[in-house]
C-alpha cells in the first residue's frame, strides 16, 4: 500500500474500497443511482453549503453513456438496474486500474458540506480512458474522476507504476546527445534549446540542477543509474500498455 500523501500525475493505481451496506433512495434515473453515503457525516456547522447524506452515482447499462457515468468508480451490490428505492444495497470500488492525471493539495481543507474536509484531491481516470470528444460534443478534459484520500472513504491504494520515480518537478537534466531539459512530469518536458521536445530526452540523463540548487552526488548518480538502459520511449509504451489511454491530449 501507499501513503495517503503520496501521489504524482502519471501514477498507475490500484484503488479500491471495501463494499459496505446502505440504502437505495432513489432508483436510476437519468444514468445515475443515489444512495445514503455510509463514510461522510453532514457539516451542521456550515451556513453556506448543505447536504442530506445522500450521493448520486453514475450507473451505467452497458450502452454508450455520459462521460461522468463512465468514469464512476463505485458499484452498487446488486446493480443498479435491480435495485430501486428502500433497497438495502452495498457500495465500494472493487480493484479498479486508474491513472492520475492532477494532484491539488489543500491548506486549509476544502469547505465542504460532509466531514472530514478534504485535505487533497486526486484526479484519476480509468483504464481505456483518456482525452476524446464524444459525437455529441461531450468530453473527458483530462479532469477524470476526482477522489479525496483521507476524507473518511476507506480506500485502498496499490501503486502499479510510475514513470521516472527517481526525477522530481522541476529538475534539469542533460541528456545523451546534449539537449538540456526541464522535468514537470512525465508527459511535460521543455528542452532549453526551444527546439520541439520531439521524442523525449535520450537515455541516460544526468542531473543537473534539482530545487534550482546543483545536485547532490547520490541525486545525480541514482539518475544515472535508473537511466542507464531503456528509454523515454519505451516507459511511454509500458505505461500505455497498463493503462490503455494516451498519456496527453
Amino acid at each position: 500500500m501507499m501513503d495517503e500523501a503520496d501521489f504524482r500525475v502519471g501514477d498507475v493505481l490500484s484503488v479500491a474500497c471495501p463494499f459496505t451496506l446502505t440504502r437505495v433512495e432513489r432508483g436510476v434515473t437519468w444514468d445515475h443511482i443515489s444512495v445514503r453515503w455510509p463514510w461522510w457525516e453532514i457539516d451542521t456547522d456550515n451556513e453556506f453549503a448543505h447536504w442530506n447524506g445522500i450521493v448520486a452515482l453514475g450507473a451505467g447499462s452497458g450502452v454508450r453513456v455520459a462521460p461522468e457515468v463512465e468514469a464512476e468508480l463505485f458499484r452498487t451490490d446488486p446493480p443498479p438496474e435491480q435495485l430501486k428505492a428502500g433497497d438495502v444495497c452495498r457500495v465500494g470500488v472493487p480493484p479498479t486500474v486508474v491513472h492520475v492525471t492532477a494532484v491539488d493539495h489543500h491548506d486549509p481543507p476544502l469547505e465542504t458540506a460532509w466531514l472530514p474536509h478534504p485535505t487533497q484531491t486526486v484526479t484519476v481516470l480509468r483504464r481505456g480512458l483518456s482525452y476524446r470528444e464524444f459525437p455529441d460534443g461531450s468530453h473527458l478534459d483530462g479532469s477524470g474522476y476526482t477522489l479525496h484520500p483521507g476524507d473518511g472513504i476507506p480506500f485502498a491504494f496499490e501503486m502499479l507504476m510510475r514513470p521516472y520515480p527517481f526525477l522530481r518537478v522541476g529538475d534539469e537534466v542533460a541528456d545523451a546527445v546534449g539537449r538540456a531539459w526541464r522535468f514537470d512530469g512525465p508527459w511535460d518536458w521543455s528542452a532549453f534549446d526551444g527546439e520541439s521536445a520531439g521524442a523525449g530526452p535520450e537515455w541516460p540523463l544526468i542531473l543537473l540542477t534539482r530545487a534550482g540548487m546543483p545536485c547532490a552526488v547520490e541525486d545525480a548518480e541514482a539518475v544515472a543509474a535508473t537511466t542507464a538502459s531503456g528509454s523515454h520511449q519505451g516507459t511511454v509504451r509500458a505505461w500505455m500498455s497498463i493503462t490503455e489511454a494516451s498519456p496527453t491530449p
